[in-house]
């Protein structure tokens, strides 16, 4: 016979699976200097929206669509009509037994008010906060957060404090040491020898476990309401719950595990039992104004244990809440379908007018010969707009888009610096490690100048960066010491004040690089990053540029000129600069990834080697790495002495076209930065771009992915005659060169899922700013040096953007809709792909995007329904 499992056992076994619930529906967030778009949601992404916008009303109070107010201004606009409406309804119920033919009316009618309050469940401080206000201007709810906070902010600080806590003992044990040697919280007075009174600081368990259980048990939330509870619990804590997430993330992808958030979430739960006297005298004091002022204090104590007993149960009825709440947000959910179809609708008018000269073309024919230059850009909706502009510039340019980092799994460590940064998207690990290499003067890569041949590392310039970043490393640690604070002041003060007013002025130079930072002032330009087997191992780097190659679709028919171009931002005094770098690349440019691929692909050996893999990418052609500037619109070039001479002429011309792009894209954005007067002016428009990336005062540099709203996975013919705005991802595909679907594969499992996190960021940041936004850009400090933000001194950590990256002051600059992904292949490919892949599956029938087929060489549109394929 099995042996009996001891009921503690049992009950342990049961609260890690209520804990384990309430972390997994926390989504991550990523540090500043690699801030990368994260879908806020992600853990609630194997539930339907509706669904999962039910539980959070429920338990944190969020929405996840603007309000209903927002929606009948759209209809008083034209942006949305009734008939709108009728056919979202149309598409989401067709085929479906039971549909409600009345809902479109009723939503209809439902927009004339506006939205009801959320019927969110109360925690204990809510509970206390009903109560006398323990500070003035304060609740109960303010200062627990505020007190975690700040000890999370002094814990997980590597980067700005001087001092740190000691964290070895783990997270809780460093606050439970520290909470009861604060004398500055202002702790509820107890009632002596009450039954059931609440801990003492110094009481609480000392391990974390132990104290989730006592406390659910003292505070009386049975096992039906704890997992609700528990992820209550949590969110209103939710920005450092998404630091301990990120935390899980980074070590889970190391094959590692971290246990930040269970204990950040025994924190919180702390204090719910630690404040129950609190909340037991407000519910004591609301019974007493209830009965009048007769009422003895047993019977105040009798309904404070009774009112008490209600709060603990309506936990237990939590689910029910939240179907509830979905029936109810019916309306809410039709009217943003609503919205997304009507964008829709009018993208796909436009798609089905390159029918005709699609269906002309004979998939995998010839490039003209025409063809001078190739640019692979990134699928950034800002590059959409640049795109545009340098294939009106010259019809000897063909562009491509592809995730910017072009396919390289890889860390990046600067020559001689101890730094290694990872420049990849969040949902992946780094498989290699890039450095630089000295290039001595006037050495190429091809043609007849030769191969660059593996050149180490120049032994002078790692010294050179090692002393100088021991220097500075040296001097900032004297700046910071209490020692030498005042006279560091005193001293310098004067030369600081003028460096100040210097940054004051306008200014349109680059400021210098964090890579260059130690180098003397020749040293980068002696440098290009590449990847460490590419000079030893041909074959091994041949067969993993085969694989980029491929995913590209760039296989044959190769331009003398191959242009790679990554994408950056330019901002000054931006805590937030990271999330306008290329989010593939890790919230880093996309240089390295353009240098190290152009660098490889440039080999000799290495070509040779492809051209065994059956990818002949011929002598004649020079892969040019790039960086374009979605500031300012400015391309820059890299490694331009390695260009052999037959190309310099082209190199020459290939500059007046990007040049003559910059211009027409600098003009196109102009209107929506607020310096319309100067679109017909582009030297001043320029000018006025350029002093903008570098005032330390500006608020919003760029509109970054604002007003991202489709993801295009097809040939470049099928949209090349359309202005999307800069609201489309666009992602070349062609279906005939992908027999084995490994690369529509990739698409939908990779960039598919990291532009519905983007997609999804800017939403939540737009419907629900003070949960899932960072609020206003003017009160930021940042924490840890890197962590993210306080909004003023402190509060709770902010995720997401800031509203200067949503609204121009006046109007919102983003629309928050779903994503439509347009995706041209057969529809048996795309069925092959969903039913392969869970996460896929999760995105669709949850209802997270929308996913649209365009059949090849016709003008066919599909809509995916989980019922089947419908007509669009």
């Amino acid at each position: 016979m099995n042996a009996p499992i001891e009921p503690g056992l049992l009950a342990r076994q049961r609260l890690h699976l209520h804990v384990q619930a309430a972390c997994q529906r926390i989504a991550p967030t990523w540090p500043l200097d690699r801030f990368i778009a994260v879908n806020p949601y992600w853990g609630f992404v194997d539930r339907p929206i509706g669904e999962a916008a039910a539980v959070l009303g429920t338990l944190a109070g969020t929405r996840l669509t603007m309000p209903r107010e927002w929606f009948a201004a759209c209809l008083g606009e034209g942006a949305l009509t009734a008939e709108d409406v009728h056919a979202a309804w149309a598409s989401e119920n067709q085929g479906l037994p039971g549909a409600d033919p009345a809902l479109p009316a009723q939503t209809l009618a439902a927009l004339a008010s506006p939205s009801p309050a959320l019927p969110r469940l109360r925690l204990v401080t809510d509970l206390c906060d009903a109560g006398p206000a323990p500070r003035a201007g304060m609740g109960w709810s303010e200062i627990v957060t505020h007190q975690v906070s700040q000890h999370c902010a002094a814990y997980f600080d590597e980067d700005q404090s001087g001092w740190r806590i000691d964290a070895r003992a783990g997270l809780y044990a460093s606050w439970r040491e520290q909470v009861g040697r604060d004398r500055g919280l202002p702790w509820p007075r107890a009632a002596a020898n009450a039954a059931g009174a609440a801990p003492r600081p110094d009481e609480l368990p000392t391990d974390p476990a132990a104290l989730m259980a006592s406390a659910l048990d003292a505070l009386g939330i049975g096992e039906a309401g704890r997992t609700a509870y528990l992820s209550a619990v949590l969110a209103a804590i939710g920005g450092w719950a998404a630091w301990c997430g990120y935390a899980r993330w980074q070590a889970r992808l190391g094959g590692a595990d971290d246990a930040s958030i269970e204990q950040l979430l025994a924190i919180r739960l702390a204090w719910e039992w630690l404040l129950l006297d609190a909340a037991r005298a407000a519910c004591a004091a609301g019974a007493g104004a209830g009965a009048g002022a007769g009422a003895g204090a047993g019977a105040r104590g009798a309904a404070a244990q009774a009112a008490l007993g209600e709060w603990a149960a309506s936990w237990h009825h939590a689910d029910a809440a939240a179907a509830a709440l979905s029936t109810e947000q019916r309306v809410d959910w039709l009217a943003q379908a609503a919205i997304e179809h009507a964008y829709q609708r009018r993208l796909i008018e436009g798609l089905k007018r390159a029918a005709a000269p699609i269906a002309a073309k004979t998939t995998g024919q010839r490039a003209e010969e025409a063809v001078a230059v190739q640019a692979v850009f990134c699928i950034d909706v800002r590059s959409e707009v640049f795109r545009r502009a340098l294939e009106a510039s010259s019809a000897q340019v063909r562009t491509r888009g592809f995730a910017g980092f072009f396919g390289l799994l890889i860390a990046y460590q600067p020559l001689g610096s101890e730094l290694v940064r990872p420049q990849l998207p969040g949902l992946l690990a780094p498989a290699l490690r890039v450095t630089d290499a000295e290039v001595p003067d006037g050495v190429g890569t091809t043609g007849s100048v030769g191969p660059l041949g593996g050149a180490p590392p120049g032994t002078a310039l790692i010294a050179h960066r090692r002393a100088a970043l021991a220097r500075q490393q040296r001097w900032a640690q004297f700046r910071h010491a209490p020692a030498s604070a005042f006279s560091f002041v005193e001293t310098l003060g004067l030369r600081y004040g003028a460096s100040l007013i210097a940054d004051s002025l306008p200014r349109t130079t680059t400021p210098a690089r964090w890579e260059d930072e130690g180098l003397p002032a020749n040293g980068a330009a002696r440098m290009r990053p590449c990847l460490p087997d590419a000079g030893v191992d041909p074959q091994a780097t041949a067969a993993m540029l085969h694989g980029v190659l491929n995913a590209m679709g760039l296989v044959r028919d190769f331009a003398p000129l191959l242009l790679l171009v990554g994408h950056g931002s330019q901002s000054a005094n931006n805590p937030h600069a990271a999330g306008l770098d290329c989010g593939a690349c890790g919230g880093q440019t996309g240089e390295v990834h353009a240098r190290v691929l152009a660098d490889a692909l440039n080999r000799p050996a290495v070509r040779q080697a492809l051209r065994a893999l059956g990818v002949d990418l011929p002598d004649s052609t020079h892969v040019l790495p790039a960086l374009h500037n979605t500031t300012t619109d400015q391309v820059l070039l890299y490694d331009t002495q390695a260009v052999p001479p037959a190309l310099r002429g082209a190199l020459s011309v290939l500059q007046g076209w990007l040049a003559e792009a910059a211009s027409r894209a600098r003009a196109e954005r102009a209107p929506g930065l607020g310096l319309a007067a100067l679109a017909g002016d582009a030297p001043a428009l320029e000018r006025a771009l350029c002093e903008r990336a570098n005032d330390w005062a500006q608020v919003r540099p760029e509109w970054g992915l604002a007003d991202n709203a489709a993801f295009i996975v097809a040939p470049r013919a099928r949209t090349q005659h359309l202005d999307l705005r800069g609201r489309s991802f666009l992602h070349d595909y062609d279906h005939a060169l992908d027999p084995t679907l490994a690369v529509l594969t990739l698409i939908m499992t990779a960039p598919m899922v990291v532009t519905n996190w983007i997609n999804l960021q800017y939403h939540a940041s737009t419907v629900d700013n003070l949960r899932y936004g960072s609020g206003d850009k003017v009160l930021h400090n940042v924490v840890g040096g890197r962590l993210g933000v306080f909004e003023g001194n402190g509060g709770d950590l902010r995720i997401g953007l800031p509203m200067q990256s949503l609204h121009d002051g006046q109007v919102l600059r983003h629309t928050p809709l779903r994503l439509s992904v347009f995706i041209e292949a057969p529809r048996a490919s795309l069925e092959q792909v969903i039913s392969a892949h869970t996460v896929v599956q999760h995105l669709l029938h949850g209802g997270w995007l929308h996913l649209l087929r365009i059949e090849p060489g016709s003008d066919a549109v599909e809509r995916w329904r989980p019922q089947g394929w419908q007509v669009a």
